[in-house]
């Protein structure tokens, strides 16, 4: 099973705004709380960037694999505020051949931000267009919990 989790909390690990902690199966995502949610995004683009850059998540589209290291279309994950994003729906998450694009209200809490992207990101896994490559082994949404953190 894949998870992406994220939470908000005192004060990151690394000290940062945000921290990105993979271990198998999962993502653990941390936000650091009192920032305002067009900082987090910033810095969550950022993380994600260097993230992408040495880890071994891909996305199955159209029958091809794609990583931060494919030459036509590298994996992307970008935050953006949207105007257009009402508070109630709080973020849309549009994926198109190795980019993903998550639209975030400008108006979100970190909070409302953090319950929200983690159900959208549920969806989104679920999905089965995605798996990890971690320590040897090849991590979907079908593989067993048990050793997941």
């Amino acid at each position: 099973m894949l998870r992406v989790v994220y939470r908000t909390v005192g004060n990151p690990a690394s000290g940062r705004l945000v921290n990105i902690d993979e271990y198998r199966g999962r993502l653990d995502v941390q936000l650091r709380e009192g920032v305002n949610i067009e900082e987090i995004l910033h810095a969550l683009n950022d993380e994600l960037e260097q993230f992408l850059a040495k880890c071994g998540w891909f996305q199955i589209w159209r029958g091809r694999v794609i990583s931060a290291n494919s030459p036509e279309s590298p994996l992307t994950v970008q935050y953006v505020t949207d105007p257009d994003v009402d508070l109630l729906t709080c973020v849309q998450v549009r994926e198109c051949g190795g980019v993903v694009r998550v639209h975030v209200c400008p108006d979100a809490s970190l909070k409302q931000f953090a319950r929200v992207i983690n159900l959208s990101t549920e969806r989104l896994l679920a999905g089965g267009q995605w798996f990890q490559y971690f320590e040897g082994e090849i991590v979907t949404m079908d593989s067993a919990e048990r050793d997941a953190a």
